[in-house]
């Protein structure tokens, strides 16, 4: 057999190709071209080639290969295919097959063409390439990868994925060492339970963890994340957000959102702080809840249990307003309690205590406790109130609206008589005031008191309104505070 062996060129800035085969000769119409086949090998600057044949252009220091390709550049990285053209001066690889085949450790690229710079040490594909890594796959138009930094760079119709994990966007930047994939551009992540949205940020492919910068949002299993910034741990379903806070479930059709939220499915919660507000909707009526901070709890069913409100609670309906320190409300029970200096609103009442409760059922309101401190005020004219006052009292609805109220213990009651004319307009003509020891008021179909019943020890009066003495014309205690009432769902922020 023949062997060749040599070296040649004309630039001595570049270390020359050496090369070997079975059997060569000069190219009859170019002299600086050797024709070479059988055992075709060629090495240069740390790196090997083998081949069938190639051409070796001695003034050109280049090196085009024909035939099982195999280019060996570290003892992992290896690149297969059909047909190379090698330029030793700039060490720039171009390598075709049907699939060229770059192998580097427990990575794979696969690609038509793959142009490989050694000064890089980056390969490059424009014509769809197809990696895997490890237990997953990437997919992209054009794209990149560097055998230093084990990461690569791709563009154009993106996917990564794996058995429990897809990932779809435009640009990408994945590490094979770290398993860490980042984006910059609009990119949806499936898995087996959630989606997640971003258009900047990470997602780690081995814990599955995500980290979005920009327009952040995950759908699991009927609760959705909206926020500027978002951490998301799949395996352990828990969200933490930052900035624009929304939190929706659907199961339940309950609406959170603030400037800081988590969300914890495992453990079946979620809070909302920094501007604080829930939003329930119930039958298409809205229930607006603020506070510094509102937890909700649901079961393993992801159905509500608990909502608790804590620290400068204001509530809105369309029918009923609040405002206390904090609030509870239990599903089960369907009970919402408020504490430490609660006022309530309704219609033309407010109502204060100790402890509000309110029990509610599919028409609304079926009952009201006012637990210790029961004070209810209803305003006449700009100087006149009804008042009721009371250690405790409970008021009984039926399909919504209030049939009558019970004050229990040292109940006092200030109320007005009203008559009207022809044209309905109504004019003051005495008040009825007094105590006893329980009062049951009964009101009539437009929510007024319709007659009073005094228990035990009454003491009822009746004056002009002129003559009221000064001592019933404000029990002990009173309080106007209409101008804390939240008159629509943005009064809830004011305090």
């Amino acid at each position: 057999m023949l062997l060749l062996v040599g070296a040649f060129g004309h630039c001595t800035a570049q270390k020359l190709i050496e090369y070997s085969s079975g059997v060569g000769s000069r190219d009859p119409e170019n002299g600086d071209i050797w024709i070479l086949y059988r055992h075709v090998k060629a090495i240069h600057e740390g790196m090997t080639l083998t081949s069938d044949s190639a051409h070796f252009n001695t003034r050109e220091n280049s090196f085009t290969a024909f035939g099982s390709v195999v280019i060996k550049l570290s003892d992992t990285t290896f690149i297969y295919g059909d047909r190379l053209y090698y330029d030793g001066n700039t060490r720039v690889v171009d390598i075709w097959d049907d699939t060229v085949v770059l192998v580097d450790g427990r990575t794979q690229l696969l690609a038509n063409h793959v142009t490989y710079e050694r000064n890089k040490a980056t390969a490059y594909y424009i014509e769809w390439g197809h990696a895997l890594s490890g237990a997953r796959t990437l997919d992209s138009r054009k794209g990149e990868y560097n055998s230093d930094l084990k990461e690569f760079f791709i563009y154009n119709d993106v996917v990564l994925a794996d058995t429990s994990m897809t990932l779809f966007t435009d640009t990408l930047i994945y590490n094979t060492s770290t398993e860490v994939a980042h984006f910059e551009s609009p990119t949806r992540i499936y898995t087996d339970s959630s989606v997640i949205y971003s258009e900047m940020g990470d997602y780690h492919t081995k814990t599955r963890f995500a980290i979005s910068y920009k327009a952040s949002h995950v759908d699991n299993q009927g609760r959705t994340i909206d926020s500027d910034t978002l951490y998301y741990d799949e395996e352990e379903r828990y969200g933490k957000a930052r900035g624009n806070v929304r939190i929706f479930d659907s199961v339940n059709n309950i609406t959170c959102t603030g400037h800081y939220g988590e969300t914890n499915q495992v453990r079946n919660f979620s809070f909302v702080t920094d501007k604080a507000l829930v939003l329930f909707v119930d039958d298409g009526d809205s229930l607006y809840m603020h506070a510094d901070t509102v937890y909700v709890n649901t079961d393993s069913t992801n159905h509500l249990q608990t909502v608790r409100a804590n620290h400068k609670v204001k509530v809105f309906r369309h029918d009923a307003q609040a405002m206390c320190d904090s609030a509870f409300y239990s599903a089960v029970d369907s009970l919402l309690s408020l504490y430490k200096d609660p006022v309530l609103w309704y219609e033309h009442y407010q109502c204060s205590a100790d402890t509000i409760e309110l029990l509610h059922d599919t028409s609304g309101v079926r009952r009201a406790w006012l637990r210790t401190a029961c004070f209810a005020v209803q305003q006449v004219d700009r100087e006149k109130f009804n008042q009721l006052k009371g250690k405790h009292g409970v008021v009984y609805f039926e399909g919504g609206e209030p049939q009558y109220a019970d004050i229990l213990g040292n109940a006092q009651m200030v109320y007005y008589i009203t008559e009207g004319d022809s044209t309905t307009t109504t004019s003051l003509v005495g008040a009825n005031v007094g105590m006893g020891t329980d009062m049951r008021i009964y009101f009539d179909t437009t929510r007024a008191p319709s007659r009073v019943v005094t228990y035990d020890k009454p003491d009822l009066q009746t004056y002009p309104v002129s003559m009221v003495p000064e001592e019933w014309r404000r029990l002990k205690d009173f309080r106007w505070l209409s101008k804390r009432r939240p008159r629509k769902p943005e009064d809830v922020f004011v305090w």
